[in-house]
């Protein structure tokens, strides 16, 4: 069982944790990356609440008889975009998920 010092440092703990946590998560919703196919042809830029801020297409790869090409040029773009938010997310918010298994809490 323990003594009061003793809960009383364990609730100053969690505070200062979830202050940390907290400001992880702002910096997190303020980072934005960008995602990029055809050597730099399609840019898409996502922040870190994984929302498109911003489409490039260079005017070369619209081409009204390859749309496929268009179109897997923006999901490739996408999914770099995504991939590289979930490493940020996954390095700045790890220290605090460590052993827990919330799915759908990050």
């Amino acid at each position: 069982m323990m003594r009061g010092g003793g809960m009383n440092n364990l609730i100053k703990q969690a505070q200062k944790m979830q202050k940390k946590m907290m400001q992880a998560q702002e910096e997190l919703a303020a980072t934005e990356v960008e995602g990029t196919s055809g050597g730099g042809m399609v840019k898409i830029k996502v922040n870190g609440k994984k929302e498109v801020t911003d489409i490039v297409i260079q005017p070369e790869v619209v081409d009204p008889e390859d749309i496929e090409m268009l179109q897997d040029l923006i999901l490739t773009a996408m999914n770099d975009a995504i991939n590289q938010m979930d490493a940020i997310t996954e390095k700045k918010m790890g220290p605090f998920t460590k052993g827990m298994n919330m799915p759908g809490l990050f």
